[in-house]
């Protein structure tokens, strides 16, 4: 069984693929060509954002939105230690200072309540972080934001295709980014990201930092990368938008079947023997970029479910304020007691649009023995 099965999906899309990318060799513009900006049309109207800038990966675009919000040294980011390094580390590669935020024990997103102690003269912005397929608390946040006159990015990495109260995840504050990565829910055949906004001068900066801070040829007014999303990705990105919205609403009705399968295959069992599904927010719907849930003895969960066939994935087993790299923030374990607690106790289980019933069950099978033997 696999963990993401991109194979399936690429027999029902091939066609499509084939024939786009054909017209890429055949046309040879394979940086920035006609293929980006028919994606970025594209992309921008199904997020419902005004602005759409692809680029190469949803790390750089992180980075990308930092340096457009002229954020810097001496200056502090809001963001949660649940999650992938690339949050937290190109805050630091901007030169600001991670500043860490608990997450709430049942979404396992950045907790709002905690946000405002976190706050001071030097606070730029907060970076909630829509993890494993579900949007944030953007409400809460953006109210924060407001009162102090901060900025909200999006780390919307793993919630392409996810909405909150209606709207979609990337359109829910002053930036958005995500990432194509190809085990994402929205993946490319290699790294791509976008960034989405409704500022016309953001979105002008963002374009021009994307091509070495460049506003014309050779004419550099600010420092910038190369982060330019080549052709051939956003070919394959626009034949998976084809079928995307078919295979958000599969992920959608995965999920709901996972919860109520364990629901069913554990009742009755001891408390010390239960897992935990996932918790959807009133409002949210999840694209379930992982399907994670948490379990009792983790490592012995692990191989007794590897021993059975069935793959699993832990993320993420440190958080970012344990990381070595981070020592200098001077965080210490029991600072935030939820992600730690959380990070030893969350695996994923394989999660993909073309999973089957079947599977599913087998998976529920081996996941009960597994828990309960």
């Amino acid at each position: 069984m696999d963990f993401i099965d991109l194979k399936s999906q690429y027999r029902r899309i091939q066609t499509s693929v084939n024939a786009r990318l054909q017209v890429v060799l055949e046309h040879g513009q394979y940086i920035l060509g006609p293929e980006v900006a028919e994606l970025e049309k594209l992309l921008a109207s199904y997020v419902g954002s005004k602005h759409c800038i692809a680029a190469s990966s949803g790390t750089d675009t992180l980075l990308m939105a930092l340096m457009a919000l002229d954020i810097g040294a001496g200056d502090e980011v809001i963001t949660s230690p649940f999650t992938f390094i690339a949050t937290g580390e190109m805050i630091a590669l901007a030169g600001a200072k991670c500043v860490f935020v608990d997450i709430d024990p049942r979404t396992y997103n950045i907790d709002p309540t905690l946000i405002e102690r976190a706050i001071t003269p030097r606070t730029k912005a907060i970076m909630p972080v829509s993890l494993y397929g579900q949007c944030a608390d953007f409400d809460a946040i953006n109210a924060i934001a407001k009162k102090h006159n901060l900025h909200v990015i999006e780390d919307g990495a793993q919630s392409f295709g996810a909405t909150y109260k209606g709207k979609r995840s990337c359109a829910l504050s002053t930036i958005g980014s995500t990432s194509f990565f190809p085990s994402k829910p929205l993946g490319a055949y290699g790294d791509a990201g976008a960034l989405f906004t409704d500022d016309e001068g953001l979105a002008k900066l963002m374009r021009e930092i994307r091509v070495h801070g460049q506003d014309r040829r050779y004419h550099h007014p600010r420092l910038g990368i190369n982060g330019r999303l080549d052709s051939m990705q956003a070919a394959v990105l626009l034949s998976k938008m084809e079928v995307f919205e078919d295979e958000v609403q599969a992920r959608s009705k995965l999920g709901a079947r996972y919860s109520a399968l364990l629901k069913e295959a554990f009742a009755g069992a001891p408390v010390d023997k239960q897992v935990i599904t996932p918790f959807i927010a009133d409002g949210n719907r999840s694209v379930y970029a992982q399907y994670t849930i948490e379990v009792p003895n983790r490592e012995q969960f692990e191989t007794r479910m590897k021993a059975k066939g069935i793959p699993t994935a832990v993320h993420y087993p440190v958080p970012l304020h344990q990381q070595p790299v981070f020592a200098g923030l001077n965080y210490k374990t029991g600072d935030f007691p939820v992600s730690e607690s959380i990070a030893s106790r969350v695996v994923s289980l394989p999660m993909h649009p073309y999973l089957s019933e079947v599977q599913q069950q087998q998976v529920i099978m081996a996941l009960r023995e597994s828990v309960l033997e």
